[in-house]
């Protein structure tokens, strides 16, 4: 039987991963085994479950109990379920549901870089990329273009923040990912070094006079390549560019200078993965 509980008391501290708990406090950096991350909207729920994802919590407008949560209900097992009317979840959680559900979901344990490219022939490197609708972007491109894995320095963003998941929708749980580092000293060179280590050619998306064309052959020919992504705005670091293999640009029209990155990412994955 699903143990669903009609909300009327928002202090109940069960409550609180929905409502008041921040994003640093759900990562519980540590004891990372005790980690949360939210999943919105019943489409990302279900590819989180269908990825082996395991839930918590659910809390949903109260009309999708019987409609689009239905069959997420009955994955849930025992846990608890936390409903109410569509204007007081939203007065509770300060915006409105997408789609009317939130599920609050272990995270899993993260791969060491070693095992997660070790059959890898391209993977994405995000540097210090901060806003999490661009990290939801850079993963839906990643899945849908052909990227192996995905590396995150420790100054990145979190791939499972609220936003992120739904922007990706899904896809963080589809294409592997992990942190290369667990400090901002361990990048950018002794990250660069292990992917070197590892058998990687490196690639710095950045516009200087050193850049060769993205279409240039030589880039193709490589077995393997980490296409490395810069921060919004000031872009990748210089020591990243200095330690790359190649520095490469998108050739643009009209004077225009660089893309976003989320929009630079895809265009790269695009024609690296060729």
């Amino acid at each position: 039987m699903p143990n669903i509980t009609h909300i009327t008391d928002f202090s109940d501290p069960a409550l609180d991963v929905y409502v008041r708990l921040t994003g640093a406090q759900l990562r519980n950096k540590l004891e990372p085994e005790k980690g949360i991350f939210i999943a919105e909207s019943p489409t990302v729920i279900e590819v989180a479950m269908n990825s082996g994802c395991e839930p918590v919590s659910l809390l949903t407008d109260e009309r999708l109990i019987n409609g689009a949560v239905a069959g997420i209900i009955e994955r849930c097992g025992d846990i608890p379920i936390y409903t109410a009317e569509r204007d007081v979840l939203a007065k509770m959680t300060g915006f409105e549901l997408t789609r009317g559900a939130l599920c609050a979901m272990k995270r899993p344990a993260l791969p060491s870089v070693e095992e997660l490219i070790k059959d890898a022939r391209r993977v994405a490197v995000l540097e210090a990329v901060a806003d999490s609708t661009n990290i939801g972007a850079l993963f839906r491109s990643a899945a849908a273009l052909g990227i192996d894995a995905v590396l995150v320095t420790p100054t990145c963003c979190d791939p499972l923040c609220r936003r992120a998941v739904r922007v990706s929708m899904g896809t963080v749980f589809q294409v592997p990912f992990t942190r290369i580092g667990e400090s901002p000293e361990d990048w950018p060179k002794a990250g660069i070094d292990k992917l070197h280590t590892l058998g990687f050619k490196t690639v710095a998306m950045a516009l200087t006079d050193k850049s060769v064309s993205i279409d240039d052959p030589a880039l193709k020919a490589e077995e393997k390549l980490a296409i490395i992504l810069g921060t919004e705005g000031d872009g990748l670091s210089k020591t990243t560019i200095a330690d790359c293999d190649y520095t490469v640009r998108i050739p643009m029209k009209h004077n225009v200078d660089s893309l976003n990155v989320a929009a630079a990412g895809a265009v790269a994955f695009w024609e690296l993965t060729k």
